[in-house]
This record gives C-alpha cells, structure tokens and sequence, in this order.
C-alpha cells in the first residue's frame, strides 16, 4: 500500500471522532509552544505523551535512528522538565518494553523504595497518637520521600535494549531545561494549586514561584539548575546521583527541610540517607499476562497493583461478553468488576519481597469465572465487596471472605508516555513523584522536586496489611503500563496517571477499544468512572451527564464527581496510547482535552500534515 492510500485509509479508519481536528501552527505571537496534536498517523515510529515538547524530543530521536528505548528516556528526560510536578528524577516508575527480536515482553521496576531506618508508626503524630493529616501536612514532609528508582531505570533500559548512551539520551532535555519552555495554562494551574506548599519551602519557592507568583502563561520558563544536574549525570553516569555530593544534599534536604520563615506547614524531616541512595537498584520482572478476546494483555507486576488488578478485571469480563451488551449494561458490569478486582488488590498485594502475593492465581481464569459470577446483572452490590480467595481450587459463585476495609490514599498524579520504532520494539512506560509537587521539596541547587510516594503505605501499620510501612520496602502502586500483542506482534500499548484511578482508566480504555466498537481516539476521550471497591463511584462530569439516569435509578450506582484535595481538576487520568495498524502503520493518541490535552506524533507523519 502507498503512503497516500496508507494515509487515506487510517485516516478513514480510525479517525470517527467529532471535534478532533489537527493543531494550528500561528505564529503571530511570541513566545509560542509548539503545536499539540493529540492524533498522529504515520510510519517508522510514534511517541505519544502529555507535553509537545516531550514528543517531539522522542521523536527526533527516532528520526536519527534511535530505537524506542532511545526514544522513551529521552522523552521522559524531558517531561521531568516540562511536567516536574508529575516526574523527574526525583521519583520512580514502571517500564515495560516488547522486543521485536526476541518477541517478549520485558519489565523494569524502578518503584521508590522506604529507607533502611524508617519506622512502622512513621505517618502518627506522636503529639496525637494519630496519623498525620494527609494533606497538606504529610503529603508535604521528608516522612513521605522514599528512594528515587526513575534514573536507574533509564540507565538499566539503555543499556539492555537502547543504542544511545545516557548522556546522549539526556542531551536534548538538557537543551530544553536551559532554554526554557513556553508555560501554558496547565503548568500555571499547577503551581497556583500547589502555592501554599511550595511556598513553605525555601529552594521550591525560588525555582517554581519566581517573584512570589505562579509563572504567567505564555513566558519562558528555564530550569538551568535540572540542566547541569543533567550535564552531571551525563558526564559521570548515575552514580553522580545515588552517591556523592548530590545523594550528600538529597539525604540534608530530607532531613532537615529548608522552610520558610513564618510557614504554617511543619514539613517534618524524613529518613532518606545517602546510604539508602547507595543500596538502590531496580528489579527485572517477568510481566503479568492474560489473554482476552484473543489478545495477550501485559502488564506490571507486584510491587504494582496495576498488572494484577487489571488483568483480573479483564478475567472477570470474559465470560459476560460485554461487547454483546447494550452501554448502559456494559458500564454496570465494567464498574462491577473493577469493584470486585479492587478487593482482591487490597487483600492480597504489596511488594513481593515481603509479601507472598498470589499472583498467578489472582490471574486465573478460573479465579476469574469465579468471581465474574458474583456480579448481578441487575443492580450494583453493596460496596465495600468482600475479597475472594485466590487458592487454586474454584467453583462458580463462590463467596468471598472478609477483608479489612483501607482507605486510599495514593496521589492523581504522574505521566505517562509510549514510543515505538520503525524495528517494531515498543515502550510503555509510566513514571512519576506521585502527588501533583511531589513531596514540595526540591533539591536545592539541582532542580528538580523529591517524590512523596511513601505516602502510598497505608497509614495505620497492620501486620495483615499487604501494603504496611517496612524498611526498605517498595510501597504498592496502580501505575499500568500495558502492551497487547495479538499473535504475538504489537497491537496496542497505553498508560495514564491518575492514582488508583490509573487502573481503571486503563481498563476502561482497553473495554472501550475492544468491547464498545470505539477507535483508539475516541476510547481516549470517552467520559470515564472509576469503582474501587467504595460506596460511591468517582466519575467526570460529562459521565455523569450522560449515564447517570442509566446506571443510578436502574442499577444503584451512586455517581460522584471526581476530583482531588490538592487540585480543582474533575479529571480522570490523562492517557497515552499506541495502536499498530494495518499496512505497518502507527496510530498515536494522546487526550484531547485532559491536562491541557496531549501530544502525539509519528515520523513519518501522514495525518495531521
């Protein structure tokens, strides 16, 4: 098939999305940010995230013949520049990788860990005897900054299946951080969010709130502090991060953070040493797998929820054929087994080294069958449901057992990108500092925030809790980065932040694309819900706008707007997504709405011109 006709026909095919129209390069003001186009169809590789500058940095990579691994550090390099308060070196996350040569798939854990000298009752106020507020108080402290695991992960990806070196991977972030980007009114909203906490931190103050006040849209914003961090790092590899001066100042920062004069907010020292720096290393893990419709879905494994959780929510799926359902019966069984995974996520997983999650049967169809049977086509159970019992011996209808009810209390933040070269290898990679800011402290002198991913322990040390505070722990995450192959060749690769709600956006977008008869932009953009196993279902606006009157009355779905304590945002994750096409074509999509709307692009693009 020849360009013109390729591009005619993935145009026509997957482009049947009302309002999604290609950017509009004016020039007529300066500075301008570069045109988002949240669809791309071409040839030879795609990358696809939530910032423009982001995806063309992965981009022109692939256009000098990097590969995706290439691709994907130096895109999510530069997403620590232009989204700092969802990633950056500061934090952590989950990469997963398909080789074309060998055809597997291939997972890195780059998870933060908890310090060797953390406490099991370090979230209690020993004034109070109670955990510490959430938020801001804990979410603001040195107490919720574990061990960063992202640069490790883009070292330990490179040099398994990259061709760049770090340095060279790292190059045009640099660029981009000593030039500066254009702010946009996402990154201003951002900051005006987090105003209050940043503010109460000296070197946070001087990087993010210049004169006192969040950055106007439309000015430059220059990190030049995170581009000879960059320089460093390139120049004497990672361990100029996890030991040294750096790691030296990281551990002070944690320790004893520097606050302002007058603060309100106690920001309470942490436990991060540069020993703890010194002892990190990420984990190579065999990825979770289910098949569906015929397809083979991976995921991430323990210590994320997200591979586990969704794959069993897919089990769950199987036998109700929800694409032969109308939408109102699909959206009640869709919330139905989510609810039923999220108990299963709470009772029985944490990081595997010091938790015996049962992975492999929580994977099971027949675990699966046996819970898919407790969903009543009638009307939503009463929530919390009870876990099930992953043991290896199922029967249909079996009850489920009693299990303590948790609250969650991860971050909505995070980011996510996908790339794939012109070879056929494919990333799917999400990473991030867990709360919009992080941990509000910045390294000073260096440029980028400090995770607070610790945060993500439950509060309340419970010996029977999978995901209890330990020392030297990884705290369980919903991070999902997910590849589908369909015979054994790339079919679809997609991500999103968002907390505990990542997992159900996920889920939500694969159903939407596999079972609703959706194109991949539109089960991008369709209105989303989350059911985690609580009484009410978080939900957009427009969701409920549109099935409310379908899914309360009918079914006893209670719909609730979505949102989080530290920001006005009614969003739910912010997704990016690959598709394979016919004719060797890619397919990229990113939102179009959400964030700010995202980026997608492909190197030979055909569609948007």
């Amino acid at each position: 098939m020849t360009p013109k006709k390729l591009a005619a026909s993935l145009t026509a095919g997957a482009l049947v999305l009302s309002g999604l129209t290609a950017g509009s390069a004016d020039a007529a003001r300066a500075p301008q940010p570069p045109v988002k186009n949240p669809t791309a169809i071409g040839l030879g590789g795609a990358v696809a995230s939530v910032d423009p500058d982001a995806t063309n940095i992965g981009v022109s990579v692939l256009k000098r013949g990097g590969n995706a691994v290439d691709a994907a550090v130096a895109t999510a390099a530069a997403l620590g520049v232009t989204e700092p308060y969802s990633a950056g070196i500061g934090g952590g996350g989950y990469f997963v990788y398909y080789s074309a040569k060998d055809r597997r798939v291939y997972t890195i854990d780059g998870r933060e860990t908890a310090p060797a000298t953390m406490p099991s009752d370090a979230f209690i106020d020993p004034a109070t005897g109670k955990p510490y507020n959430f938020t801001p108080e804990l979410v603001t402290s040195g107490v919720s900054v574990g061990v960063p695991g992202t640069l490790a992960t883009w070292k330990s990806a490179l040099d398994k299946w990259g061709s760049l070196s770090l340095g060279k991977a790292l190059k045009p972030a640099t660029d981009l951080a000593d030039r500066g980007f254009v702010v946009d009114q996402t990154f201003r909203n951002q900051t005006e969010d987090n105003k209050t906490r940043f503010s109460a931190i000296v070197p946070t103050a001087q990087l993010f709130l210049p004169g006192g006040e969040p950055p106007q849209v439309g000015t430059l914003f220059k990190n030049k502090d995170l581009a000879r961090t960059y320089d460093l790092i390139a120049a004497k590899g990672p361990s100029a991060f996890y030991s040294g001066a750096l790691a030296d100042e990281m551990a002070a920062v944690v320790k004893s953070p520097p606050k302002t004069p007058g603060t309100t907010l106690p920001v309470m020292p942490g436990y991060l040493t540069a020993g703890d720096l010194a002892q990190y290393k990420v984990i190579d893990r065999a990825p979770t797998k289910v098949r569906y419709d015929g397809l083979d879905v991976y995921g991430m494994a323990p210590s994320s929820s997200g591979g586990t959780t969704v794959g069993e929510a897919l089990n769950i799926l199987a036998p109700k054929k929800i694409h032969k359902m109308k939408t109102p019966q699909a959206l009640h069984t869709y919330l139905e087994a989510s609810a039923l995974s999220f108990a299963d996520r709470g009772a029985y997983v944490g990081d595997p080294a010091y938790v015996d999650v049962p992975t492999k049967e929580l994977l099971s169809p027949g675990f699966g069958a046996e819970r898919s049977c407790q969903i009543d086509p009638k009307k939503a159970a009463v929530k919390p449901v009870p876990a099930g019992s992953p043991d290896g011996s199922y029967s249909p209808c079996a009850a489920g057992v009693a299990a303590a009810d948790r609250p969650d209390t991860e971050g909505l933040s995070t980011t996510h990108l996908v790339a794939a070269d012109k070879w056929g290898n494919v990333v799917s990679y999400t990473l991030t500092i867990e709360q919009t800011g992080g941990s509000g402290i910045t390294v000073p002198g260096r440029g980028f925030l400090l995770n607070n991913e610790l945060t993500d322990f439950s509060a309340i040390y419970d010996a029977a809790d999978p995901n209890r505070i330990q020392p030297g722990k990884r705290p369980r995450s919903s991070m999902s980065p997910t590849i589908v192959l369909r015979n054994g060749k790339p079919f679809l690769a997609l991500g999103s932040p968002g907390g505990s709600t990542i997992i159900t956006t996920v889920l939500q977008t694969l159903t939407n694309r596999l079972d609703r008869h959706m194109s991949l932009p539109q089960a991008v953009a369709a209105p989303r819900a989350s059911q985690r196993n609580t009484p009410n279902v978080t939900a957009e606006p427009a969701f409920i706008k549109a099935y409310e009157t379908q899914l309360t009355p009918t079914y006893g779905h209670k719909l609730v707007l979505a949102g989080d304590a530290l920001t006005s945002a009614a969003e739910i994750g912010a997704v990016a997504a690959l598709e394979f096409l016919p004719g060797g074509g890619y397919l990229a999509a990113a939102e179009p709405v959400r964030r700010g709307g995202g980026a997608a692009a492909t190197v030979h693009q055909l569609w948007p011109r």
